[in-house]
């Protein structure tokens, strides 16, 4: 049997995904960092699909993320891109939380 990581750490995984496409086409929708948040969007379909099909040939008894960071040391594209694109998506929603938190001060003072 191939070790996998815990049943709620998927659901957060997944959880974390959907909310970041979700706020991202708002976003686009409402014309707020469009870019980035095309490149969010990009991101949220790209780096899920890249890690599960690299994921697949893994070493019996290494899970997901064990597999990535092994590939991250020796250097593999995909592992890199990868790690890339989370932070990409964690900055973008850290900027987004950040725009929408001082937008709501700006609200209230007036």
């Amino acid at each position: 049997m191939w070790e996998t990581l815990p049943d709620w750490f998927w659901a957060l995984y997944y959880l974390f995904f959907l909310s970041t496409l979700g706020t991202a086409i708002i976003s686009v929708v409402k014309n707020r960092h469009r870019r980035l948040s095309v490149l969010a969007i990009v991101f949220t379909f790209t780096v899920p699909i890249i890690s599960l099909i690299n994921s697949i040939g893994r070493v019996e008894g290494m899970n997901e993320l064990e597999h990535l960071f092994s590939q991250l040391q020796r250097g593999a594209v995909w592992s890199i891109f990868t790690v890339m694109g989370y932070l990409f998506l964690l900055v973008w929603w850290v900027l987004t939380l950040f725009k929408s938190k001082s937008k709501n001060q700006v609200i209230e003072s007036n």
